[in-house]
């Protein structure tokens, strides 16, 4: 945290969002909005921002496109907040140049796989109610995670009662992997649908034939009550 130190000493002389601190130092621009009961990102951030700190907020969500006027943006902090949710295209526009993101001590249960993995940033994820599944494993597996925070990765919820409170590196350790898990159940999943479908077929297929047959049944019932040639003649 030094270098926030030493941004605090030289103040911008752009404008600055009312409930944030602008400063500069070497030509690295911070946006320092911590502990400001914000329930949402400011909009007025300016463009040149490099450090960006919201952490001890009110946010609940992080809406697509957020920062995405933030080009030069390498570093963010969002910990401590209460985010829920983050959108596919939050960090569109700053996955790139991004280095560091915290979103620790939120209350992220899940979230898409592909917004962490679209990410060169280190991640810091701790202290969140994580939802242990496939797609975390997977974010924890091939994302940039700090290793300082992976252990604080717990599970609040699982798929087996077991792993509750477990940290989730300890649960892979011993050789749990909800992937396999995910694959049986769609597997499952699409044999069931695949047998629903077939057995529509055959009752289909049975009803056809069974009308097929009431029909033939009455024709030929139909035909015997005509009068013969023979009685004709007659």
């Amino acid at each position: 945290q030094a270098w926030f130190c030493l941004l605090l000493c030289v103040p911008w002389g752009s404008s600055c969002p009312p409930s944030c601190q602008c400063t500069e130092q070497v030509g690295s621009k911070a946006v320092l909005c911590s502990s400001q009961h914000l329930e949402e990102i400011p909009k007025d951030i300016p463009k040149d921002a490099v450090f960006f700190k919201l952490d001890a907020n009110s946010i609940t969500r992080i809406p697509s496109n957020a920062f995405r006027h933030l080009s030069h943006l390498e570093e963010l902090d969002l910990s401590r907040n209460a985010i829920e949710k983050i959108d596919r295209a939050a960090f569109k526009g700053v996955a790139a140049g991004l280095r560091t993101l915290d979103l620790s001590g939120n209350c992220i249960r899940s979230v898409p796989k592909e917004v962490l993995l679209a990410l060169n940033a280190k991640l810091r994820l701790a202290n969140n109610p994580w939802h242990c599944e496939c797609a975390l494993q997977e974010v924890l597996w091939e994302a940039r995670l700090d290793p300082d925070s992976i252990q604080d990765i717990t599970c609040h919820t699982a798929p087996r009662e077991e792993y509750v409170g477990k940290p989730l590196l300890q649960v892979l350790d011993s050789g749990v992997n909800f992937c396999s898990v995910h694959q049986r159940t769609t597997d499952m999943a699409m044999f069931i649908t695949m047998f629903g479908w077939f057995a529509m077929v055959i009752v289909y297929v049975i009803c056809y034939v069974r009308h097929n047959q009431e029909d033939t049944y009455k024709h030929m019932g139909y035909q015997k009550s005509l009068p013969s040639t023979q009685d004709h003649a007659e």
